[in-house]
């Protein structure tokens, strides 16, 4: 093969590939419009919030995409929009422990322990929500999230046969923002990859944990 034909063919490889993960990010995006909500007095109630975890700092720094979620999940909660919590995230060492420090802000914020679960092994966001349905036994819940994150996650939701819709909450704007984004991008083609070729599971499962019934009041 000649340079100029190995250069076509590298050339066109690319933007295939380039195209392919467009996309894919678009179909993601198109699939969760109508689950998302941005409001809380808008949002229908659920029995049940799902806070994706992430780290509370950055350095020294308090991390906004934790602040948004955290915040925004109190809001449901007073305002009657869910019963409870389900919060779902890394718990990789005793020092670093995602769904404890969460647990610990609801309590700072007057959230009873008894409506608050914990999911130690929500690694991915393939993890928990699959862990919410296979050991929690929860099949209908509000996720509460960035937008970007938002779609990602009812993509992986609806392909488990999961009826979740998703409060969006704020994002950081800025170079910051624009790195998360592209960032997702990626985060989406391995999503496909791990539903349709890989059939990624969660890393652990485990005994089932269900959620008294109690909590699953009548919307």
């Amino acid at each position: 093969m000649s340079f100029r034909k190995a250069f076509i063919f590298i050339f066109f490889g690319f933007i295939l590939l380039v195209l392919g993960i467009v996309a894919i990010d678009f179909g993601v995006t198109m699939q969760a419009n109508d689950r998302i909500f941005t409001s809380v007095n808008n949002i229908p109630s659920r029995p049940i919030g799902m806070v994706l975890g992430t780290s509370k700092y950055v350095g020294r720094t308090l991390n906004p995409f934790y602040t948004y979620r955290v915040s925004a999940a109190q809001e449901l909660y007073k305002h009657g929009k869910i019963n409870m919590m389900l919060l779902s995230g890394d718990n990789a060492h005793r020092s670093y422990n995602e769904p404890w420090t969460m647990k610990r802000d609801m309590l700072n914020a007057g959230i009873t322990e008894d409506r608050i679960f914990l999911d130690y092994a929500g690694f991915r966001t393939l993890d928990s929500i699959i862990r919410a349905k296979k050991v929690f036994e929860v099949e209908k819940f509000t996720l509460i999230t960035q937008a970007f994150h938002c779609e990602r996650a009812l993509f992986i939701a609806s392909h488990y046969k999961i009826d979740a819709i998703c409060l969006a909450v704020p994002s950081p704007k800025g170079m910051r923002g624009l790195k998360i984004r592209i960032r997702e991008m990626f985060a989406r083609v391995n999503a496909v990859l791990d539903i349709y070729i890989l059939n990624k599971q969660p890393k652990f499962l485990g005994p089932k944990q269900s959620i008294p019934q109690d909590f699953l009041l009548p919307e």
